[in-house]
């Protein structure tokens, strides 16, 4: 940036006229800030909106030229700003993690799901931790001692959850008796 004269001086040394030009140096616009709906980090068939900051002149890391752009996907993602005089900086990068959704846990009985009144069977997860039976209970194994459909909620440490169901436990009453 600065102030330039030029001049021209002919082979017989004659001057002409100077002319003089200003150039600007342009600044780079601010660099674009972006912000998320939904979270760095979710699971599988979640979704998270990233924005930037600009309302045009995007360009983001995916090819995309709106102001907002929807992700499902594990990456990195920046978005570009280009301001009317042709100068761009970039977003820092982030990263955005999909975490898988775990496979239902295998539920097992200690016997049939139909028994007399006054006996019992328990139904026991295949993982360890991490339950969550529909009877509240949070534990491996649970006793049954009543009729109902019994199902249990997995959460994996990413947060993500899976489901099983037993099918309905029926308890039948004991037959009355007359002497």
């Amino acid at each position: 940036a600065g102030s330039y004269t030029i001049s021209v001086v002919s082979a017989s040394g004659c001057t002409s006229n100077s002319l003089t030009e200003v150039l600007n140096d342009p600044s780079p616009p601010a660099t674009p800030t972006t912000s998320s709906n939904g979270g760095f980090v979710f699971c599988d068939g979640g979704i998270t909106t990233l924005t930037s900051n600009y309302s045009n002149g995007n360009t983001w890391s995916n090819g995309s030229l709106d102001p907002s752009i929807d992700v499902t996907s594990s990456g990195v993602y920046t978005v570009s700003y280009t301001d009317p005089s042709g100068c761009s900086a970039t977003s820092v990068p982030i990263t955005i993690l999909v975490n898988p959704i775990p496979n239902n846990p295998t539920l097992t009985a200690s016997g049939p799901l139909t028994f007399c009144e006054g006996e019992s069977i328990t139904l026991s997860s295949s993982q360890g931790s991490g339950n969550l039976w529909s009877d509240g209970a949070t534990t491996q194994t649970i006793t049954v001692e009543n009729s109902g459909a019994y199902y249990l909620t997995y959460t994996n440490p990413n947060g993500c959850t899976a489901s099983s169901i037993v099918s309905n436990v029926t308890v039948n009453p004991l037959p009355n008796t007359d002497a």
